[in-house]
């Protein structure tokens, strides 16, 4: 089973940008706990950062046909307004689980409305960087079970 792991913009500076917000583990310290997870749930995920929407569509899209069985991904900013992911996510017909490291909903107001959500299968948010462990085990539930 193949689970790729889309991160946007910014997320490659978690443990740099607002520790009070995503705390003081950097980016390669995630890296390893989803490589960790991976092996423990016996499952190849493919880990995908881009600060720019054009190569996370692209990406999105290659999913469709390059064996992707599941789709995490933590749009940052690009959750909010980016349409043009969404319909991205959209195109694609595996399960998508959207991910925010905080709570969006206790932040900003703008924060609370996401365009893409509405077109993935889930939302793990406020769970710190364990969401993606989590949305891991989900995925693979999901897949296994409309298999």
């Amino acid at each position: 089973m193949k689970l790729l792991i889309i991160n946007g913009p910014n997320i490659n500076f978690i443990g740099i940008r607002e520790k009070n917000i995503y705390g003081a583990k950097d980016y390669a310290y995630l890296l390893d706990i989803i490589a960790k997870k991976a092996e423990e749930l016996e499952v190849e995920a493919e880990v995908f950062q881009d600060n720019g929407e054009g190569p996370i569509i692209d990406r999105i899209q290659k999913a469709y046909s390059d064996g992707t069985d599941a789709i995490i991904i933590n749009p940052g900013a690009y959750t909010h307004y980016s349409y043009a992911i969404r319909d991205a996510l959209a195109s694609v017909t595996m399960p998508k689980i959207e991910i925010h490291i905080s709570n969006v909903y206790t932040r900003d107001e703008f924060r609370h409305t996401s365009v893409t959500a509405p077109v993935c299968t889930a939302q793990i948010a406020g769970l710190g960087l364990n969401g993606y462990l989590y949305a891991m085990e989900a995925a693979k539930d999901i897949v296994n079970s409309n298999n």
